[in-house]
Parts: C-alpha cells; structure tokens; sequence
C-alpha cells in the first residue's frame, strides 16, 4: 500500500498519453487495460460517524465498491485510493479523530496509491494527475461518496483534463440534502420530513442528468464487472439459461 500525501502543484493541464507505466508496476493484461484506472473517492469511515448515514442511499456501497475494485485488478487496471481529509476542524474529517480510513472489506492492494485529498475534487490537492500521466492512464471509472459531491466533481474535472470518464452510478452514493435556508444542526428525523429537503433518489437523478453526454458515460457495477470474477452470480446463471 501506498500512501501519498496532497500536493497542490498540478503536474500538468491535460493528461499525457505517452508516457507509460511506472517501473515496477503489474504488468497490465492488455494495453486498455494500462491506459484505464478506477478511481475510489472517499469511502471512509468518516461518513459512517455522521448522523445522516442512517438516511445514506446504499449502505453497502463498499461492497459494490470491491466488486469494481475485483473486477479492475482481474483487467490489470490501475486502482487508486482516494480520502478525504479536514485537519484541525475536529469533524469526522478531522485525520486526528481516527475515522478517515477505508470502510471495512476495502483494503488497497500491492502498488495502489491511497491518495488524502482535502478538495471536493481527487485532482488539485494530491498528485493524482501525476500518477495517472505517468502511466499512461486515459480512461477513469470513478465510484465512491458522495454521489453528487466529491464524485462527481471528480468526473467533471477529469473530463476537462481530457480524460475519457466512467461514472459507476450505483457504486456511489449519498445522503439528503438540506435545503439552503433550513437552520443548522437539525435533527434526521426533522431533516427528512422538510419537504424541501433533497432526498438521494433526486441527488442521483439530478447527477445522472449532468454528467451523461456531457462528462461522462454512466454505468452499472454489473456492466462494469461482466465477463470477471466479481461479475454477480444472477448475472452469470441468467446469461448461461440464454445461451
């Protein structure tokens, strides 16, 4: 595992498509497969301490998360680790509090980054842009918390820098969104009976909107596994009964 601190200079604006992969990394099982990476944002246990994960649109998105995780290391593609840190404010962010850690049955393989980012987005506070110009990478599968937040402001991102952006819709997710106006410091219950309180079914809808054809192209953890290992049994059994 390695682990790699932010840094806020940008190795470039745009990703390098000729550089290749760094000395001592897996061999890639075919050159799509050097030139991809999948991205983890943030599914860390910080989320798990807030009140609001009771609400959270999927609570076993870390297990959906493994799946792509599986499915990428089958493909020989690149993983990255990506958290999210807020040192000194003495939230659930804060590193000193203990909770920003990968969710349990998530653990970063030989030679995949953990990044620490403390931006909305993967790229302008860590050294992600590097490690993915260095090896060549064009393609990003992006997955993780929140759907609406630190992914998709990942995706947006990367699709400026030039990189073509997968976006694993039901390998993200997130919680209700007060409105501006309500008061601070609210209960859950109060939160979700405003009826102006954004519920994750409209979170991920409205994020679905933005980003398909103009950022990204959306995906299932099924599409995104089919034909590996991690690949859902049902999926499996329903394709061999039609063959």
């Amino acid at each position: 595992m390695d682990h790699t601190t932010g840094n806020t200079s940008h190795a470039s604006r745009t990703a390098d498509p000729a550089h290749t992969a760094s000395a001592g990394a897996a061999a890639p099982a075919s050159a799509s497969a050097a030139a991809s990476a999948l991205l983890v944002i943030d599914v860390q246990e910080s989320f798990r301490q807030r009140p609001d994960w009771r609400a959270v649109s999927d609570p076993e998105v870390a297990g959906r998360v493994a799946r792509l995780v599986a499915a990428a290391r089958e493909r020989g593609e690149y993983v990255v680790w990506v958290l999210h840190s807020e040192p000194g404010t003495g939230t659930v962010f804060d590193p000193d509090l203990g909770h920003v850690r990968l969710l349990p049955g998530l653990e970063p393989g030989a030679g995949e980054p953990v990044l620490t980012k403390t931006a909305h987005n993967a790229f302008t506070t860590t050294p992600l842009q590097r490690l993915l110009t260095t090896r060549g990478v064009r393609a990003l599968t992006v997955c993780g918390i929140r759907t609406e937040q630190c992914c998709e402001t990942t995706a947006r991102l990367a699709a400026d820098l030039g990189y073509e952006v997968t976006f694993a819709i039901d390998a993200t997710a997130t919680t209700p969104v007060e409105h501006r106006d309500a008061p601070p410091g609210r209960p859950l219950a109060e939160i979700l009976a405003d009826p102006r309180t954004l519920t994750t079914a409209e979170i991920m809808t409205r994020t679905e909107y933005a980003l398909a054809g103009r950022f990204a192209t959306l995906r299932t953890v099924a599409e995104l596994t089919a034909g590996t290992g991690a690949e859902p049994a049902a999926a499996v059994a329903a394709a061999a009964g039609g063959s």
